[in-house]
């Protein structure tokens, strides 16, 4: 009889000993930034977790992890976790991987090289090696693009991403934004004979061209109409984005060079390919151009254009907007 109580007793403390261990360290604290490396074990974790004071006991956090299966399911990232969570909810937590996420704004028109920056800045991926793989023809393929490189399928959005996250994944989450907006337009684009590649490439030069949403449309058509009559689009976005180092300042050996393969000056037709990243309205511009006969365009210097049907008319109105000014 003694032993039975002894035994009961025994078991009872044991019970209270695991239920302390299991509970939350505090009943208030602030919350904690805790970081899961890649390829951290589960003892590891345990032990960072303890060593933070955000669990009682390392031991008894892996033995609650093994009972429930979750010793290899541990996502590596940034967690925000807190000493007055359960060690059951600090597994879960982490488990799930609900990692902390960062804003990261793509603008439209931004370059690979911009967008690599971009995310630098946010301390979310290691330029070169984003670049690495947005270049390499294998990642385009298998995400599912044409071309060679994912330069123009970045879609312009704003994200938020978790730090660690591989490069490959940053950009096929971008480029499934871009696979959304191209479901939209691919019927359009296939009526008019035109490929996704031919679409971006020209959706890019558009986007370059205006900044004022209600232009597309016609920087669009003036593009498609220079196509149709076999003219050159000579446009100058496409000429800087084929010199390396551009300093800012154009200048006419720039459009006679015949070696920069982008010089819409010099060759016919689109270029090799995008230029940059087009929004949805540019991207829709291209397959929905407006009706117009216009050839020509030039800047208002104000973010606008004065659209033309000949060259006589260009030319009076690049004097007036453009050669007026500069004297």
């Amino acid at each position: 009889m003694i032993a039975g109580v002894v035994s009961l007793g025994v078991a009872a403390a044991g019970a209270a000993t695991t239920h302390h261990l299991l509970s939350a360290v505090a009943d208030k604290a602030p919350n904690a930034l805790f970081v899961v490396s890649r390829g951290e074990t589960l003892a590891e974790v345990a032990s960072n977790l303890e060593s933070r004071g955000l669990v009682r006991s390392a031991i008894a956090l892996e033995w609650l992890a093994r009972i429930r299966g979750l010793a290899g399911g541990l996502r590596a990232g940034e967690y925000v976790l807190s000493p007055t969570q359960s060690p059951q909810e600090i597994l879960e937590w982490i488990s799930r991987g609900r990692v902390v996420t960062y804003e990261v704004v793509v603008p439209e028109g931004f370059t690979l090289a911009q967008i690599a920056k971009r995310l630098a800045a946010e301390d979310l991926a290691d330029p070169e090696a984003f670049l690495a793989v947005a270049r390499d023809p294998a990642t385009a393929a298998e995400i599912g693009v044409e071309g060679n490189t994912l330069e123009g399928y970045l879609f312009p959005e704003t994200y938020r991403i978790p730090r660690g996250l591989a490069p490959k994944e940053i950009a096929r989450t971008l480029v499934k934004q871009f696979l959304e907006v191209w479901r939209e337009i691919e019927p359009r684009a296939q009526e008019q004979g035109f490929s996704m590649r031919e679409v971006v490439t020209l959706a890019s030069i558009v986007e370059k061209e205006t900044a004022a949403p209600d232009e597309r449309p016609l920087i669009a058509s003036v593009f498609r109409n220079r196509l149709e009559r076999g003219m050159r689009l000579e446009t100058d976005p496409t000429v800087i984005y084929g010199i390396e180092d551009f300093d800012g300042n154009l200048r006419r050996r720039d459009l006679e060079n015949r070696d920069n393969p982008y010089n819409t000056y010099r060759i016919r037709g689109l270029p090799p390919g995008p230029i940059a990243s087009p929004g949805a309205e540019a991207l829709h511009a291209v397959v929905e151009p407006a009706e117009s006969d216009y050839l020509y365009f030039v800047s208002r210097n104000d973010g606008t254009h004065v659209f033309s049907r000949t060259y006589r008319e260009h030319a009076r109105a690049v004097d007036k907007y453009q050669r007026r000014r500069s004297r």
